[in-house]
């Protein structure tokens, strides 16, 4: 439960404003919608102009060390090598791979390849080969401040189905943006996403989604694809997470590597493609912040 705040206190925010002239008529839309039987946000995933300005600045590291990979990424190089890039880069510009020790993650990045669909470990053995798709996963810490994105890279000439696939994997994701808006909500943006993959002939992971990020690495919401519109959380100003759909060109079954307890395939060996961007809700639309 939020701490009532009288409306003549400071705001919740940290603007320094008082609360009537601040954030009161937000809490009280939230409310109204929150007395309709819909799942709000809490005020802990609703970020202040300071927090977005120094997420945005964690956001400026992910996306140059994305560019990079992007700009040499090729054909015999080794996923242990993007790790390697990652990690470096990262450091070098003041910040702290966030996967790195995560939950027992033993590597700076994700690298997954064809039918891996999410967590694939950095290797020297596996070596990346002409036809190959693959999703570098990143994610930066600056300051305490977090950012996540990811890219799909097609290595060398790859066949028309797995180009397909990946396009359409990036054409979910921007359809999916079209739906962020403020008093709009989250099972907006998971049918356009859902309803575009499965037009196309494949399926959307169900078990692994997108979520919010900025003061920790995975916060509230949970982001899904197997939502409808009008349902879901309420999306409001201030609120960042990532929109990253797993899309399967084949079956939506997935599995765990009983091994390593992390790295995720598909159930059937056909290829997986993803793109992750984070966003913020604002006040008239939304704000690519990562990709």
């Amino acid at each position: 439960m939020a701490i009532k705040i009288g409306r003549n206190d400071p705001c919740w925010c940290g603007s320094g404003r008082k609360y009537k002239a601040c954030h009161a008529a937000f809490d009280e839309k939230i409310a109204q919608f929150a007395a309709q039987g819909h799942k709000v946000p809490t005020r802990e995933i609703i970020k202040t102009p300071e927090q977005i300005a120094k997420i945005k600045e964690s956001a400026k590291i992910n996306i140059a060390v994305l560019d990079y990979i992007e700009e040499h990424i090729h054909a015999g190089m080794n996923t242990a090598e993007i790790d390697k890039i990652v990690y470096d880069m990262t450091t070098k510009m003041g910040g702290i791979p966030a996967p790195l020790n995560y939950q027992g993650y033993p590597y700076s990045v994700c690298t997954s390849v064809n039918e891996q669909v999410c967590h694939g470990f950095p290797s020297e053995k596996v070596i990346l080969k002409e036809g190959d798709i693959i999703n570098v996963d990143c994610s930066t810490i600056l300051d305490g401040y977090f950012s996540d994105s990811s890219r799909m890279f097609c290595i060398g000439e790859v066949s028309p189905e797995k180009k397909r696939l990946v396009e359409v994997v990036k054409e979910c994701v921007e359809l999916g943006f079209k739906e962020v808006r403020p008093w709009g909500f989250l099972g907006d943006m998971g049918q356009a996403v859902h309803d575009h993959a499965y037009a196309n002939g494949y399926t959307v992971v169900r078990e692994i989604g997108g979520h919010g990020v900025g003061l920790e690495f995975h916060e509230d919401p949970w982001v899904g694809y197997h939502t409808k519109r009008g349902t879901d959380m309420l999306l409001v100003p201030g609120m960042i997470f990532t929109i990253e759909p797993m899309v399967n060109m084949g079956g939506v079954e997935i599995f765990v590597d009983e091994e390593n307890d992390w790295e995720v395939y598909t159930a059937d060996g056909k290829p997986s493609a993803q793109w992750e961007i984070m966003v913020l809700v604002t006040e008239d639309g939304a704000e690519v912040l990562c990709w």
